[in-house]
């Protein structure tokens, strides 16, 4: 019984030019070379997942990231200066004229007129970060971890906060002069910031 004939039990002789080492699996044709592999049976691969886009200004320093232009000393004490006049333009000629003209009504209703626009004040730094003052002189409030505003809740908060900031001698509102983040005690017990918006 030779190696080539049929009743050989070890199969068929090897083809010289197919090259030593490669069996050929009966009944399976080999892919020619240079063809890319067909993809496997099962389950599909799923896609990646893209990224959730982030907000605010981004958190870890890369390729684009722009660290936030803190407000200075200046802006932020022209921004109060705004708004107190504002506050001062609401209240104090109803007062003036209720007391001149003995009508407590009158210092009562001027009263009411500025708890409103403080109220509004509030509310408008925490939806935009921006009170009328900040607005005029180009400034904005915002959380420090995520860049956005603070909403309603932690304006109110940071407003109360501020009382801290007068207790050393107005130290607090003095902070921002030399602060890296130009942050009163307030901001830093809130976790916000002021950035500069032009």
């Amino acid at each position: 019984m030779s190696f080539g004939s049929p009743q050989n039990p070890y199969g068929q002789p090897q083809d010289p030019q197919q090259g030593y080492g490669q069996p050929q699996q009966p009944g399976y044709p080999q892919a020619p070379q240079g063809v890319p592999p067909q993809p496997g049976y099962g389950y599909p691969q799923a896609p990646p997942v893209p990224q959730q886009a982030g907000y605010g200004y981004p958190q870890q320093p890369g390729y684009g990231y722009q660290q936030p232009q803190y407000a200075n000393w200046g802006q932020r004490f022209l921004s109060r200066l705004i708004d107190t006049i504002l506050y001062m333009v609401v209240y104090l000629p109803l007062v003036l004229i209720g007391a001149k003209a003995n009508i407590p009504a009158l210092s009562l209703v001027g009263f009411l007129f500025m708890i409103a626009f403080l109220v509004y004040q509030v509310v408008q730094e925490g939806k935009t970060g921006q009170t009328i003052g900040k607005k005029v002189v180009g400034t904005r409030t915002l959380k420090e971890d995520t860049g956005q505003p603070l909403g309603g809740g932690m304006a109110f908060v940071r407003q109360l906060a501020h009382f801290i900031d007068g207790l050393p001698c107005y130290l607090g509102y003095l902070w921002p002069a030399w602060d890296s983040k130009r942050q009163t005690f307030a901001d830093k017990i809130c976790g916000s910031i002021v950035i500069r918006t032009k």
